[in-house]
């Protein structure tokens, strides 16, 4: 007999498993809105992953602009468990890779979604039309696909997203508060012009380094400096690149050489390596080629992410560069208005609109909604950070010396604690931080 009722538990446990598999399956074939959907290899965490392709208003005020298909993938851990929502402020495509799991999905036990960003990757509408490229839409986007997998999911939900991504965790929070229950943002700004203006002096004071600073500036000159030698193996690594600019190749070498500090400390990872002014200049080259290559600047670098620098010169914003160390060798004599010069799509004038950004900051002011933001304390862009009240829904955490890969598992162990506090509280339920 109890071998019997053990074995009735475990047929029961696995016919329970696979109806929900179908149920979720079955619901998203069911609804109006998806019009594709397929199952994919995903991660073993997970019990079923699914990349589906949900129709979109263009414009979420007026139907008559059309309507898009945008990419969503979602991976299935239960029903009754959390969701981990991933409002991606790029393309989405790694969530189709069966490796991939966000950090939060193990920590939460949770299910997983994540929404692509309009205008990226595979959600794209035809025409393009850059006018509705817009914070509102794409948070309105986010909306519709949580309202409608909230008809599945039952437990509780949690936004998140990295740089781009994070701030897009925000504005959407900020248009539909509701949405979620919780919000993790990482390494996310909120810039008040097309050249902020908090980013130069950032760089040029990185706290506790200022005899890398120098060493810094030394490879910057010594690049400069080496100009005639230089730019001909530029010039030859762009040809046999097939790399194409709407600017002259001195001044590709100009825009490498004032990226490189802002790359560099964004990541981190190689400010050890950084040589001294008097190697070789063939040693300078190379490390210059790896920390802040041409690629960025040339045209085909930007194919994939032209949609970014739209919404920077709209919305967003961006980081300008300081010149005044460097101007003696540089070919230019300012660096104002870069962003339209080099990365906008030819012909499309845009006026950046002050308006969001302002909102979104009295938003923050005023709102009880639960955010996360995580920082490092290295990373250029952590010079134009959310700037959050002393209040218990919010928990700003800074690395110290971290770069822009600062994420939760990455953290110091107290800070973990803090973060695994603090998300026990909101969700009310348990955290697992490793």
């Amino acid at each position: 007999m109890k071998r019997f009722i053990l074995f009735y538990i475990l047929l029961l446990n696995t016919t329970i498993i696979l109806a929900q598999q179908i149920t979720l399956e079955s619901f998203l074939n069911k609804q109006t809105q998806i019009k594709s959907v397929e199952k994919i290899a995903g991660n073993d965490f997970f019990e079923a992953t699914y990349k589906i392709m949900i129709e979109q208003p263009v414009d979420h005020e007026d139907p008559d602009h059309g309507t898009f298909l945008q990419r969503v993938f979602i991976a299935d851990k239960s029903v009754d468990a959390p969701v981990v929502f991933i409002t991606e402020g790029y393309s989405g495509g790694y969530a189709g890779i069966p490796r991939y799991i966000n950090e939060l999905s193990p920590m939460l036990g949770a299910n997983q979604i994540c929404v692509e960003h309009r205008y990226f990757g595979e959600s794209w509408p035809d025409p393009i039309d850059w006018d509705q490229l817009t914070v509102r839409n794409a948070a309105a986007d986010q909306h519709r696909v949580a309202q409608l997998l909230k008809k599945y999911y039952t437990g509780k939900w949690i936004s998140t997203g990295i740089s781009k991504g994070g701030e897009t965790v925000v504005y959407h929070r900020w248009l539909y508060p509701d949405d979620v229950d919780a919000s993790v943002a990482y390494v996310c700004p909120l810039n008040f012009g097309v050249e902020d203006g908090r980013h130069e002096p950032f760089i040029a004071n990185v706290p506790g380094t200022k005899e890398k600073r120098q060493q810094i500036l030394d490879f910057q000159l010594a690049i400069l400096k080496n100009r005639e030698i230089l730019l001909p193996k530029l010039d030859s690594l762009c040809q046999q690149k097939n790399y194409t600019f709407r600017i002259s190749m001195d001044e590709v070498l100009d825009f490498c050489v004032l990226e490189y500090s802002f790359a560099l400390w964004q990541w981190g990872n190689m400010t050890n390596q950084v040589p001294d002014a008097d190697a070789g200049l063939d040693s300078l080259f190379q490390h210059l080629m790896i920390v802040s290559a041409p690629s960025y600047f040339a045209i085909e670098g930007q194919e994939n992410i032209k949609s970014f620098f739209v919404q920077a010169a709209s919305e967003l914003g961006y980081y300008g560069y300081d010149i005044k160390p460097l101007k003696d060798y540089l070919s230019i004599k300012s660096s104002k208005n870069y962003l339209e010069k080099i990365f906008l799509p030819a012909d499309l004038k845009i006026k950046y609109d002050k308006k969001t950004s302002k909102q979104v900051k009295r938003f923050i002011k005023n709102t009880d909604s639960k955010i996360l933001f995580v920082y490092g304390g290295w990373d250029p862009w952590s010079a134009s950070g959310f700037e959050v009240p002393e209040k218990d829904n919010f928990l700003k955490i800074v690395k110290p010396g971290g770069s822009h890969a600062t994420r939760i598992s990455n953290l110091p162990e107290y800070q973990k604690q803090e973060v695994k506090e603090k998300l026990e509280k909101w969700l009310d339920m348990e955290v697992m931080i490793k």
